[in-house]
């Protein structure tokens, strides 16, 4: 059974951890750390696992641990492993973004992999340490490396992406409270979000000598939870073309689903996957790509890694169901 603790444990990703480690049939959470909650009982926060578990929140850590989870304010994670030292042998999973780039991406000489498993899953298997990616830039890169990879964008690229309050996480802000965020929409951080970073070093990666424009505006959504990302560009290919590519790509990843078919945000709500539906009109491709921000932009993808670094199958505790309404 695999040792898990979680780190910044009252947060909505942490919260996420927890719900699917309880149902996880070859992991156990060990210990949830939150300094501002130590002594209550988890479900006093995570009001729904009320009568699941009798986890107490701690401030202290079991540093022998397998695995843990990192689920702390962004540029925090690294401040917490100095001060917390952790067995040679345990993993470590950041959900924060740290480690992500790979100018940062290494902790006492031990580097951070990139943990986008439909990118590197060999790597992510042999890796100590996992930098998860951030829920923007796993939607976006799931709709661009299979085109990336066969050299196929040459042009600039549109993106716009909506995404709900929980991404903002579950400390209130003027933007985030439902007084808001009720019947409301608006943009932030246009052309300059954070996850630009990383998805132009994946692209790159995979394309070598990329260097198109990603012209990307993040959009606050009136809806809680999950990512809805259009994205567009001019190609040559033909849509047949571009549906078997991204067949191949994906052959091999199970959370992966493409199609020609209009999609929407409830069918991936609440589950692991990510649906990519395909359009072409003229010279233009059109992608759709939609996730649970929490699940597959945050804690699902973490437990799939975990599940890849410790020789399970990547599907293990994530075959989840979204609800039709």
């Amino acid at each position: 059974m695999i040792k898990a603790g979680i780190i910044g444990g009252s947060g909505y990703t942490a919260g996420e951890l927890l719900r699917l480690l309880q149902n996880h049939p070859c992991a156990i959470v060990d210990f949830a750390y939150s300094t501002t909650h130590a002594g209550k009982p988890v479900s006093h926060i995570h009001q729904d696992l009320l009568g699941d578990t009798n986890l107490v929140f701690t401030n202290t850590i079991n540093p022998e641990v397998n695995v843990v989870f990192l689920c702390l304010g962004h540029g925090q994670s690294k401040a917490f492993l100095d001060s917390h030292p952790f067995a040679s042998h345990t993993r470590i999973i950041d959900l924060g973004n740290d480690f992500r780039l790979e100018k940062t991406a290494c902790f006492n000489e031990i580097p951070f992999v990139y943990g986008l498993p439909e990118w590197q899953k060999a790597e992510i298997k042999k890796a100590k340490y996992i930098a998860n990616p951030g829920c923007f830039a796993t939607a976006i890169q799931l709709a661009l490396l299979p085109l990336a990879k066969q050299h196929w964008l040459q042009d600039s690229i549109h993106i716009n992406a909506t995404t709900g309050s929980t991404g903002a996480g579950v400390q209130p802000s003027g933007t985030s409270h439902h007084g808001w965020r009720n019947n409301n929409m608006s943009h932030y951080k246009a052309f300059e979000h954070q996850h630009l970073d990383e998805i132009n070093q994946s692209l790159k990666q995979a394309q070598n000598g990329f260097d198109q424009e990603l012209l990307f505006i993040p959009n606050r959504g009136d809806f809680t939870r999950g990512i809805f990302a259009t994205l567009y560009t001019k190609t040559e290919a033909s849509l047949e073309t571009i549906v078997e590519q991204f067949t191949r790509f994906y052959a091999d990843a199970p959370f992966v689903v493409v199609t020609t078919e209009d999609i929407h945000l409830k069918q991936v709500v609440q589950t692991n996957k990510c649906i990519i539906s395909l359009a072409k009109k003229g010279g233009y491709l059109l992608l759709t790509s939609v996730i649970d921000n929490l699940i597959k932009g945050a804690s699902g993808q973490a437990i799939q890694n975990m599940n890849l670094m410790f020789g399970l199958d990547e599907k293990t505790g994530l075959q989840l169901k979204s609800g039709a309404f």
